[in-house]
């Protein structure tokens, strides 16, 4: 069904002056604005190519024995993905239908460009196994804690372009900076702290800086559905998480005291952030807060989730969900252009966890750890992170000026309207899906 007539379109406070004018342009503005085409055709033709790709590519056979531990972890890692991700950004209450939609999209294509990337990164050729599809799952973790920033704001071709642009620059960060992939390695980040939450969190805010607020955010809110629908995602990822940092531990052994250590910073990040928001919120626990910074210890934790015990974890949960609530509740710092909050969630409690690699050994012995190296690998993480979000915000915001739309030159045209005076309404589903979208399907 098509948007009614009175929502077709949002008068802005600039044209406040004319209000009949507006209201003839609102009601003889087609109900139907089609967009173009370009998204199908560059998502065909990724596919296409990543298809040519994998004709060229094996099996790894030596490796294509999955055992239960290694199933587990994927599975879990997997759910943590399409599902975690997607439900918790569809807070928005226009934009359900992207927010899940979307995640998969990027999840499936993403998956596909990352096993090539790193495989062809790594050995110089293509090679298809199951710790492949694993590496793959981080790789899309990384773009969608991006995608966070900029969810609503951008079209599907421009999250087409995030995901091929991105993934590339965080496999060289990965594969040759951090060299994630030595077995000699003095860097450790077996939780991807630094590699996927500070690189994705600090790639997304400087591509949405660069892109500007949007115009208007009228849809830019929660109802009390998609607040539970996202809380679901909360508990997702709260399980999933535990997984997904024992991913890359070297050893079993590693693997489970990073899962059971993981573990307790969540929960300790949980209570902190229950508590804490209630105080800092005149009395009332803040959703958004719940919803995010209880997931802040997980993500600190990381890069040394197989190094502390059970005390250094739980203090570390403290420090992390009381940073994400109070930033939550208080940080004005990227509010305007930063759609889920992922400075507060993945940039901040992934610095932290960062920093305090860079200090473990002076609490902990034999940690394998190089404070050096710690410390360049962040900063390195961070400019890289930084300059390459830029650039592709640059490619994005370029490629939004150069769409042509026919239908809505025609259409503006038909009212004596410029076309660039119309914009795609942000944060609303009614311009990419079909269905009875909520909100408008264009502003003036």
């Amino acid at each position: 069904a098509a948007p009614s007539r009175e929502r077709t379109a949002a008068p802005s406070r600039e044209r406040t002056a004319a209000p009949s004018r507006e209201r003839t342009q609102a009601e003889d503005f087609p109900k139907w604005v089609k967009p173009g085409k370009s998204f199908g055709l560059l998502t065909g033709a990724a596919q296409l190519v990543f298809l040519v790709i994998f004709f060229r590519s094996t099996l790894d056979d030596s490796k294509l024995i999955i055992d239960d531990s290694t199933a587990s972890r994927y599975f879990g890692v997997t759910l943590m993905i399409f599902l975690g991700f997607g439900y918790l950004r569809a807070f928005l209450k226009a934009y359900g239908l992207g927010a899940i939609g979307f995640t998969m999209l990027i999840a499936s294509l993403g998956m596909q460009w990352s096993m090539i990337l790193e495989s062809l990164a790594r050995k110089a050729e293509l090679k298809v196994d199951s710790s492949a599809l694993l590496h793959a799952d981080l790789g899309v973790a990384a773009v969608l804690v991006s995608f966070g920033a900029v969810i609503g704001r951008i079209s599907p071709t421009q999250i087409v372009m995030l995901v091929l642009l991105e993934l590339p620059v965080y496999t060289i960060n990965k594969v040759f900076l951090i060299h994630q992939f030595d077995t000699s390695k003095h860097v450790r980040d077996g939780g991807s702290t630094i590699v996927v939450h500070v690189f994705g969190a600090y790639f997304g805010l400087a591509a949405a800086t660069v892109l500007g607020p949007a115009v208007k955010d009228r849809l830019k809110c929660s109802s009390y559905q998609s607040d539970i629908f996202s809380l679901i995602g909360t508990m997702f990822l709260w399980m999933f998480l535990p997984s997904f940092v024992a991913v890359e531990q070297a050893t079993p052994d590693l693997q489970s005291k990073a899962i059971v250590n993981t573990i307790l910073a969540l929960l300790t990040s949980t209570v902190t952030s229950f508590g804490l928001t209630q105080i800092l919120q005149d009395g009332k626990i803040g959703t958004r807060a719940v919803q995010n910074a209880t997931l802040a210890g997980g993500v600190t934790i990381g890069a040394t989730a197989s190094i502390v015990g059970p005390f250094g974890a739980g203090v570390l949960g403290i420090m992390a969900g009381a940073l994400s609530t109070v930033a939550f509740a208080h940080s004005s710092m990227f509010k305007s252009v930063d759609s889920c909050g992922i400075h507060n969630l993945h940039g901040l409690p992934g610095l932290l966890g960062g920093l305090f690699s860079i200090v473990s050994p002076v609490f902990y012995n034999d940690t394998g750890l190089a404070p050096f190296e710690q410390m360049v690998a962040l900063a390195s993480t961070l400019m890289i992170a930084l300059l390459s979000g830029a650039c592709c915000g640059v490619a994005m915001k370029a490629i939004e000026q150069l769409h042509d739309d026919k239908d809505l030159r025609t259409a503006a045209a038909s009212i004596g309207l410029n076309p660039t005076d119309l914009r795609i309404e942000p944060y609303s589903d009614a311009a990419w899906w079909t269905g009875e979208g909520e909100g408008p399907v264009i502003q003036l």
